[in-house]
């Protein structure tokens, strides 16, 4: 009895120690399947964590790794390339994960799954603590915050309007010197002009030889000629009718002058210019016709008389001199004003001119803008930039670098949600852009992942898009008409394009502007990213920026 009592316990022994075996086996096998784990468990605020699975697995299985943002709540920033090592007949995979969080506190890192063949291996969740940077207040003094100074917005396009005033400044100048201040080369004539009146007589008289009247017998132009230096040289120092008096009118002038004693002419300078103007005028209106010598002589005579008259000349007085010099001043100002006058009216009409041209090709608006500066239009012009934005990115193009905006989470929720924002301007400028981008840890993944989902978090786009618009009203914009449509990027991503006209408020003050916004929504997975484009209405630049942001929207494909 006590033998066979003796046996059933032997081979219960047996059972159980089997039993345990291969229970063992089994754990030290799924142990060596996969293996994970991090390089540290507590680090600072914004400091990377390397989240490492190693996978042993034979080289005819498929293995699928985690990919996407399955770590929430920390954020993955980057995943490393698979590392793969070959052990005799067998793979050895490690798959490392960069990850990070900004704010601090204890987080835990969700079960992640880890597809081997026609298996699915689970990790274990694991706790890591994210510490705020301590500041040793014994080596850097404390001191309370400053508080908000207003700043004005600088305009950096500040230099144009001094630009514009100098261009145009030269332009006047240029005009000035050019037909003022230029001493300009002087013809013949007005070299000629500024000659004395004895010294143009004599000039007069010395082309008068040079010239081919005689020898074309033109007998009565000689004669109009000679006469004409005489009568202009006795018009401008002796009468000053000279010119339009008749042979018997200017004789008795010159008797009368001689007469009272005013000018010393003697009686043979007298005869001889009546003798030379009375043959004169027989030659312009009798059609005489002295021989050449007598012409020749009758030049050689005027030639003296001029001689002599200018010896019998007065010399004028000290008034007389300051009189006529201030005259020539006053003449000479005044021909200056005048051209001074039209050079200025000149530049006037130039700019008029080449301004009206403008506008006429590309219009009142946008000359108008070019030469005075505008905010929108310079964006619109400027140089652009094209960057990713998020996790998932998206990526777009904008007339500036978006920044980071604040997107304080309430502590409650923020191991479930993580916002990330960019931005420009405000809905209270004349234009502004934003990208923002919400992720929500859901069951699905507390639990992993299966291999090939593609499943929605469940998100209402147009839930998203009401919540949206309750945003702009909480900011006190008004009168929202709302239109939705479907929209697709370039590279085939599809979404919500919520558009519309609002009453914005005018900062400090009580109005409102008319505006028009732009939104899209988009959604994958856990995932809503949402693009937010505010102008104000008639801003003809503003909309075109719209329009090319929109145009230039892309998501990631993987992701989508």
């Amino acid at each position: 009895m006590r033998s066979q009592k003796n046996t059933i316990i032997n081979r219960l022994k047996t059972c159980a120690l089997s039993l345990l075996f291969c229970c063992v086996f089994s754990t030290i096998s799924y142990a060596q399947e996969l293996k994970f784990g991090v390089d540290s468990t507590a680090v600072k605020v914004g400091a990377q964590i390397t989240y490492k699975i190693e996978v042993e697995t034979d080289t005819t299985n498929v293995v699928v790794f985690p990919e996407g943002q399955t770590f929430m709540p920390l954020e993955v920033i980057e995943s490393y390339p698979t590392d793969t090592t070959k052990l005799n007949d067998k793979y050895n995979l490690i798959k490392k994960y960069g990850l990070t969080q900004f704010d601090s506190g204890q987080y835990t890192i969700p079960p992640q799954k880890v597809v081997l063949g026609n298996k699915t291996l689970v990790t274990d969740s694991l706790k890591v603590e994210i510490n705020n940077i301590v500041v040793d207040s014994t080596k850097q003094g404390l001191y309370d915050i400053k508080p908000i100074i207003e700043v004005k917005k600088t305009n950096d396009n500040w230099w144009k309007l001094p630009l514009y005033i100098l261009l145009a400044l030269a332009i006047i100048g240029g005009v000035l010197y050019w037909f003022v201040w230029r001493k300009k080369p002087l013809t013949e004539e007005e070299e000629i002009a500024l000659l004395p009146p004895y010294e143009r007589a004599k000039l007069a008289l010395q082309k008068l030889d040079e010239s081919h009247y005689l020898e074309h017998s033109e007998i009565k132009e000689y004669y109009s000629e000679l006469t004409l230096v005489l009568r202009k040289y006795l018009d401008e120092k002796v009468y000053n009718r000279a010119l339009e008096s008749t042979t018997d009118e200017l004789i008795a002038r010159l008797q009368l002058l001689k007469e009272g004693n005013q000018i010393h002419f003697s009686k043979e300078t007298i005869h001889n210019i009546e003798s030379i103007l009375k043959r004169a005028d027989l030659v312009k209106f009798a059609k005489s016709a002295p021989d050449v010598a007598l012409a020749e002589l009758d030049k050689q005579t005027i030639a003296s008389e001029i001689d002599h008259v200018k010896e019998v000349l007065p010399e004028p007085d000290e008034e007389e001199k300051l009189l006529d010099q201030k005259y020539k001043e006053e003449q000479e100002r005044k021909k200056k004003r005048k051209k001074l006058i039209i050079s200025v009216a000149s530049a006037i009409a130039l700019i008029v001119l080449v301004f009206t041209g403008f506008a006429v090709k590309y219009g009142f608006n946008y000359t108008k803008d070019t030469i005075l500066g505008h905010e929108t239009k310079e964006l619109l012009e400027g140089q652009w930039v094209t960057s990713a934005y998020g996790f998932p990115p998206v990526t777009v193009s904008t007339p500036k670098v978006l920044k980071r905006l604040e997107s304080p989470v309430p502590d409650g929720i923020k191991d479930k949600v993580q916002v990330t924002a960019f931005g420009y301007g405000s809905l209270l400028d004349l234009f502004s852009v934003s990208v923002t981008t919400t992720r929500t840890a859901t069951q699905n993944q507390s639990q992993g992942q299966e291999q090939g989902e593609n499943k929605q978090s469940g998100i209402d786009l147009n839930q998203a898009s009401e919540a949206a618009i309750k945003q702009f009203e909480l900011q006190k914009i008004t009168d929202i008409t709302v239109m939705r449509e479907k929209f697709s990027t370039p590279n085939g991503a599809e979404g919500l394009k919520t558009f519309g006209t609002a009453n914005i408020p005018i900062l400090n003050t009580e109005n409102y502007v008319l505006g028009h916004y732009v939104m899209l929504h988009f959604t994958s997975q856990n995932v809503l990213q949402q693009i937010v484009i505010t102008w104000k209405d008639g801003d003809v630049y503003a909309r075109d920026i719209s329009e090319r942001i929109l145009n230039s929207v892309e998501l990631n494909k993987k992701v989508q």
